[in-house]
């Protein structure tokens, strides 16, 4: 769909538009860009509640890609946004012109001086970043809420902090250098003497006009002490003025200034951080005060002991939390002017973290408490605490009116007025009418983030936002002298009442750091320096009601790295955007033709590329599943004829294995005469010529799998177990390069013989299914169906539930959990093995190197650990390429094989060269693996197999 129309698209772009497309052809791959409506709406959209559609969107991959495209769009005069993760919150990545999109590359991360450095390109995640300096006990600086999400890139423009970092491990504080490219195309690295010499040769006059205001800023008293006390407390309001009167040399000072930027001054190509210890040990308290006062004045006293974190949250934000499953029950008890600290301290060993709890204690010791501070150090127990503070922001989500939109924003008071500048806020929200609002933050630092809903489809409701927010930037600035953005950027929210904050001489040096690096105002226009006065109350994003399992979505984007197409199509977050737009113009029938480009872009970008794995909801604030929506929508547009067919399928279904494990040895057979060579080229052929409607055959392609024999099982060795060997396994065997030839169950049998179990088989087990392979296709009727008959199967044979049910496939079993009779005690093999066959084996660890993948559904049973300890007791090394959900889900391999091609397009990197084994715990899984790893992937039932033995009688 999208390649027919494209023709119509470019044509429909102004002129100017018009020639940068076709001028950006010859830079960037087809398939990088995107000017449709449906992709240009969707990959377009941020976090903020700001929407603006850019009229072209990149996929840029190279410092050498953006060079080239800045000059384009420099000849013909258009504005260009940069765009990493799309999390901020404030408006700073959207756009109605040229959108460049780091998202998807940029990954490259070095490691230096024994983790003392790192060095990071923009599109690595903050918390892959973490996980590359985690072995040497080191982290980057800033620790933003989002880092799961958010990428290097803005971190940096953001000037990104967190909970920990406060105003001295942030990007700006903690940066060594940066690779840059200004507005012009030069190349800047600000950490290569020679670099910076042909910069300071070949930009004479934007090195002597940083000079120059270095030089008047230090000239004038009132306006560089003015700029030290703003820097006190937290402050990403406008640009970072401290640059001037923190450094000397104007490349020092340039490089700095681009720090929280917003993207507005030159694009991050690369930033080398020094890197902060990771203490090994951490301990965490919640202290309860009866009133905000009182929980400030703890703060105060805090800010000199040895305390890493310190969150304040209000009566209303523990209200929203204190009826969910886990919090501590005192929640629901206190009074309605009752103020909570989450107080962490860490260290680098037992010892010292006790003596750092102690010291908290005796810090607080006289001030009124409503429980007696008690730390623990248990991780189960603190990461409950913390989930306190963390189930503020989804609660609020996830309670409010659909339409509605989550707005959080952030400010910062001096810490002597934290308590005084918390009431005033906690007023001003009650009377604007935002009763549901909460306010927590980083105590610390002074900063408090408020969260409250907002409604941006009545005129009135707008007011409403822009009368709060006058009062709100008035009282803090005025009465309070404090920051209008403590840490989440100036964005389109705020970049109207930058001179308020900072006043029109220190706003007249802003606007000349803006002229100096960006005179043209093409960089990101609109975004920290603003004449608006009301930019902040125009391009409001619309939130329509579009399917009850997704409307609480705010569009985060937390979701999107786990997503198996977020390079191929679209992401959870841009499947719902144009499910909302699709609901949308349905409702208003504006317009015709973009509803049918909506429906017709959603066949391919949002289902055929949908793996529906479910990833996204393990990340999601507010619990969505979108790939629920994903198969409910499948389901909704099945006809009767197709649920009829689907229904004879399931009542015949020992037939349709059969047919296709006969498929299976046909193509088996093919494949020995022809070889691998051409029996590929013979299926990319057929597949081109049926418009891509007959699968794929691959040369991971499994052959027929052997029958399984109930009646040969041998009886008496006293433990029982039932086995049921799932449809996909018992149709599809090894492939004919596996290492094993045997079929899986064979193998699960021998290791349940090895430890003594005698092994039950349900009836009739060649017409059972969990009924997976319906659900996931749209027939929820069907697969209903199968699971009916197959949970009646396991209850007779388990004996009621009393004996354990194992299924060798953990897709399957995670459905059955869902779906079957909960008296089953259902297991897949991992979690069997884990649980009841380490302490009845000897496990003989192999001197080998292997790599494991965690399914989709093992990571949702939360089995990854379990996973790694059976790895590890089998294997000397063993290794988890970082790749997610593999795309293959059940028959997409087969079906949409780009899927899977695009979600392991970094395995065969990521492997090391002694790895020569991987295993899973999904047959279909193990195929994709298999032919994108490079390497033979089988279940983990053959490694515990090989690695096993009986235990002495």
């Amino acid at each position: 769909m999208i390649d027919s129309a494209r023709q119509e698209d470019v044509l429909a772009l102004p002129e100017p538009y018009r020639e940068f497309w076709e001028q950006a052809r010859a830079v960037v791959p087809a398939t990088a860009m995107a000017c449709d409506p449906v992709r240009t709406l969707a990959w377009g959209t941020d976090a903020s509640f700001y929407r603006l559609v850019p009229k072209i969107v990149v996929k840029v991959r190279s410092e050498t890609e953006v060079i080239r495209l800045l000059a384009v769009a420099d000849r013909l005069s258009l504005p260009v946004t940069f765009r990493a993760a799309g999390t901020s919150l404030s408006g700073q990545a959207v756009t109605d012109s040229i959108l460049l999109v780091l998202a998807g590359g940029w990954q490259r991360r070095e490691v230096k001086d024994g983790g003392e450095r790192i060095v990071l390109e923009p599109g690595v995640i903050g918390a892959e970043a973490n996980a590359a300096l985690a072995p040497y006990g080191r982290k980057i600086g800033p620790d933003p809420a989002s880092i799961g999400a958010c990428m290097i890139g803005g971190i940096v423009a953001n000037n990104a902090s967190g909970m920990c970092c406060g105003t001295a491990q942030n990007s700006y504080r903690t940066l060594e250098s940066l690779k840059l490219v200004l507005a012009d195309g030069t190349r800047l690295d600000t950490g290569d003497p020679a670099s910076r010499a042909a910069f300071a040769a070949s930009h004479r006059p934007v090195v002597e006009g940083l000079a120059a205001l270095r030089d008047e800023i230090a000239r004038d008293p009132r306006l560089s002490g003015r700029i030290r006390e703003k820097y006190r407390i937290k402050n990403t309001t406008g640009y970072g003025l401290n640059a001037f009167v923190d450094f000397d040399d104007p490349v020092d000072v340039l490089a700095h200034l681009v720090v929280g930027s917003e993207g507005t001054l030159a694009f991050v190509s690369e930033v080398t951080f020094r890197t902060v210890e990771e203490h090994a040990h951490r301990a965490s308290a919640l202290m309860l005060f009866p009133d905000i006062e009182q929980a400030a004045l703890a703060t105060q006293r805090l800010k000199s002991g040895p305390v890493a974190a310190a969150e304040i949250m209000d009566r209303p934000s523990l209200r929203s939390v204190e009826a969910k499953p886990g919090m501590p029950p005192v929640l629901a008890t206190l009074g309605p002017a009752a103020c909570a600290l989450l107080v962490e301290t860490r260290a680098g060993s037992q010892e010292a973290l006790r003596r750092q709890a102690d010291e908290i204690v005796r810090i607080v010791d006289g001030l009124p408490t409503l429980e007696p501070v008690a730390f623990t150090a248990v991780k189960v127990e603190f990461e409950r605490l913390w989930d306190v503070r963390r189930g503020a922001f989804p609660s609020i989500g996830a309670a409010r009116r659909i339409g509605t939109t989550v707005v959080i924003e952030d400010v910062a008071f001096p810490i002597e007025r934290l308590a005084e500048g918390t009431v005033a806020l906690q007023r001003l929200m009650l009377a604007h009418g935002y009763a549901e609002g909460v306010i927590f933050g980083h105590a610390l630092d002074g900063n408090l983030h408020f969260v409250f809903t907002q409604g941006f489809d009545d005129a009135r409701e707008v007011q409403r936002y822009g009368r709060f927010m006058d009062e709100v930037t008035e009282m803090v600035v005025r009465r309070f002298d404090g920051s209008l953005k403590g840490e989440h950027g100036t964005g389109r929210n705020m970049a109207p009442f930058v001179a308020l904050e900072w006043g029109e001489q220190a706003y007249a040096v802003m606007r000349r750091v803006k002229a100096l690096l960006d005179p043209r105002r093409l960089l990101n226009p609109g975004v920290l320096l603003n004449d608006d006065p009301k930019v902040h109350l125009a391009h409001l994003k619309p939130m329509p009601r579009a399917h009850e399992i997704v409307d609480r979505c705010t569009e985060c984007g937390f979701c999107e790295p786990k997503c198996p197409s977020r390079n191929l199509s679209l992401t959870p977050r841009q499947r719902i955007v144009t499910r909302r737009e699709i609901a949308r113009l349905a409702a208003t029938g504006e317009d015709r033709r973009r509803l049918e480009r909506f429906e017709e872009g959603w066949s391919w970008l949002g289902d055929e590329t949908c793996a529906a794995d479910g990833l996204c909801q393990t990340a999601c604030p507010a619990g969505i599943d979108t790939g629920k929506l994903t198969k409910r929508l499948r389901a909704d547009g099945r006809t009767a004829a197709a649920r009829d067919l689907a229904g004879d399928v399931a009542e015949h279904y020992g037939a349709a294995l059969a047919g296709m494990r006969a498929g299976l040895a046909a193509a088996s057979a093919a494949h020995a005469v022809l070889g691998t060579r051409l029996m590929s080229g013979l299926a990319k052929g057929a597949r081109a010529a049926t418009l891509g409607k007959l699968p794929l055959w691959n040369a991971a392609m499994p052959t027929r799998a052997r029958r399984v024999h109930p009646e040969d099982m041998v009886r008496g060795r006293g433990r029982e177990v039932v086995y049921f060997p799932s449809c996909v396994a018992r149709s599809m065997g090894p492939a004919r390069s596996d290492p094993d030839a045997r079929p899986l169950h064979e193998a699960v049998l021998s290791i349940l013989a090895k430890a003594g179990y005698d092994v039950l088989f349900p009836t009739q087990l060649e017409r059972l299914c969990c009924g997976l392979t319906f659900e996931s296709k749209g027939f929820l009727e069907a697969a209903d169906a199968m699971s009916r008959e197959l949970e009646a199967a396991l209850l007779d044979r388990s004996d009621g539930g009393r004996i354990p049910v194992l299924c060798d496939t953990s897709p399957c079993l995670y459905r059955m959990k869902g779906a079957l009779d909960p008296r089953l005690r259902l297991y897949e093999p991992v979690e069997f093995i884990h649980a009841h066959l380490m302490d009845k084996l000897r496990f003989e660890k192999r001197p080998e190197t292997v790599a494991i993948h965690v399914t989709c559904s093992s990571t949702k049973m939360g089995l990854d650990a379990a996973f790694r300890v059976v790895a590890e007791a089998c294997a000397e090394r063993v290794v988890a390429p970082a790749v997610g959900c593999c795309g293959f889900a059940g028959d997409k391999g087969f079906n949409t094989p780009e899927l899977n091609a695009s979600a392991l397009a970094g395995l065969k990197a990521r492997l090391p060269s002694g790895c020569k084994l991987g295993y899973s715990n999904s047959r279909t899984c193990e195929i994709g693996l298999t032919v994108h790893g490079g390497i033979p992937y089988q279940s983990i039932v053959y490694l515990v197999d090989r690695c096993t033995s009986p235990l002495p009688a």
